[in-house]
């Protein structure tokens, strides 16, 4: 994959996720981090920015589409149940796209933590996240370890 470093900079939500010297990393066409080489290089946090700028992409494209198609459709129907059927689905279309707006926040966050080195550290611990759980959630700000010290904690506060 080739850098679009032109793009990046013109889009003022991406000019601080490529600080440093991982903009100038090119990954191999198949490269999938491993346990095996140093946690977090260079090469590693590229692979995880562009993880994250496609995702970011990839959302932006379908609440631009979601807008599109709500601005093309006619709430005006005739019949009570094909509109009230409409509005539900507009309204679960609009609780989706608002989801999606809070985990585009997340990604931003993620970006800033590639551009200033903090990514892939545990909040709580300072420990390394799992390559998985990165891989999986690539957002993630705690270890399994934490996350899970963590839920139990929101559980006990909430039988309280």
């Amino acid at each position: 994959m080739s850098l679009n470093s032109e793009a990046e900079t013109k889009d003022p939500e991406l000019k601080g996720a490529t600080a440093g010297s991982v903009t100038s990393t090119i990954l191999p066409h198949d490269y999938r981090p491993s346990d095996d080489e140093e946690f977090m290089n260079p090469v590693q946090l590229e692979y995880f920015r562009q993880k994250l700028l496609a995702w970011r992409n990839e959302l932006l494209t379908e609440s631009s589409e979601t807008l599109q198609s709500m601005q093309q459709e006619n709430l005006a129907q005739p019949d009570l149940t094909d509109r009230a059927s409409m509005e539900t689905d507009r309204s679960l279309e609009l609780r989706t796209r608002d989801r999606e707006r809070k985990l585009i926040s997340k990604i931003d966050a993620a970006l800033e933590r590639v551009a200033d080195g903090s990514y892939g550290y545990c909040e709580d611990t300072g420990e390394p996240i799992a390559l998985k759980r990165l891989e999986a959630r690539p957002i993630a700000t705690l270890s399994l370890e934490a996350q899970e010290r963590h839920e139990k904690s929101e559980l006990t506060r909430r039988d309280d």
